[in-house]
């Protein structure tokens, strides 16, 4: 049985996400009071729905619950503990907490474009230092989540793409691997496990031929792929990885984010994740790709 807590900052796309695991067959419940959720455990996932027999349903074998500043600030506070004692308790429940943040611009602009009121602006505050007061008082979440998930330059469709590939295929296949491409000169991504820097090769950017072009075009692979440092670089991030991801599985990690940055995440970060990808796949058949800076 399994139980995901889906927490975030209001506006990263927390209903995105609940919708994505009700679509997967995942039994939902949205903005759920944190003192129902034992019950919940007990009614929904570990016994029949019904009191009577001849109508009780099976239990869920899967669930999500979306669980945020709506349902009460002083509540947050006791997750840890309500968390444990689940855990404590029914060992045979595997629960996941996954945390969807952006950044405080992007949450800006996203209320402001559906003019929607943010759940701390109801007590007086204007929306800056309600989104700043929710980041603050989610922190712990944060801190504690099994996995986190940067939206802040995702669409609808990319944000449920990337719930599979994370959540869902993870389920069959063990430890959920990203490898990411971005630019340094748009900001490093905030949920990243490892992050290697590729500024020091060659940067194809240089070449006019190859400017406008990517790391999956052929001719900047071919470019980027006859220099003995590139090389060198892939085997020494293959090694590297290979020694210590299962360190990290030995400790229960599920999830686990390796972003490779390079200035604006054209090229040579892009070429990089996907000849490493290759190397990696092998070992972690649930390794997805994503190149921030081109989608």
């Amino acid at each position: 049985m399994k139980l995901v807590i889906v927490s975030g900052l209001s506006g990263s796309g927390k209903t995105i996400a609940l919708h994505t695991l009700e679509d997967a067959g995942y039994y939902c419940v949205d903005n759920l009071p944190l003192a129902l959720l034992p019950a919940f455990v007990d009614t929904a996932l570990l016994q029949p729905l019904s009191l009577d027999p001849e109508q009780a349903m099976a239990p869920q074998e899967r669930a999500a619950i979306g669980i945020d500043v709506r349902g009460g600030v002083s509540e947050l506070r006791h997750l840890h503990q309500q968390l444990a004692r689940l855990r404590e308790g029914h060992p045979e429940l595997k629960i996941q907490l996954l945390f969807l943040h952006a950044e405080h611009k992007v949450l800006l602009r996203r209320f402001s474009e559906t003019r929607r009121l943010h759940p701390l602006g109801r007590e007086g505050l204007p929306l800056d230092e309600a989104l700043l007061a929710e980041a603050e008082l989610l922190a712990p979440l944060r801190e504690a989540a099994d996995l986190i998930i940067d939206t802040s330059r995702s669409n609808i469709h990319q944000l449920r793409a990337l719930l599979r590939a994370r959540l869902l295929e993870q389920e069959q296949r063990g430890l959920s691997l990203l490898l990411q491409s971005f630019g340094f000169k748009h900001g490093a991504p905030t949920d990243s496990d490892f992050i290697f820097d590729m500024r020091c090769l060659p940067n194809p950017h240089w070449d006019p031929r190859l400017r406008p072009l990517t790391g999956r075009d052929a001719e900047v692979a071919a470019f980027l792929g006859d220099l003995p440092e590139v090389h060198a670089m892939l085997d020494q991030l293959e090694q590297t990885l290979l020694a210590w991801l299962p360190m990290f599985e030995r400790e229960q990690r599920q999830f686990l984010c390796v972003s490779l940055g390079c200035t604006g995440g054209q090229h040579r970060s892009v070429f990089m994740v996907e000849r490493l990808a290759e190397r990696l796949r092998k070992h972690y058949p649930s390794l997805a790709i994503r190149h921030r800076e081109l989608s």
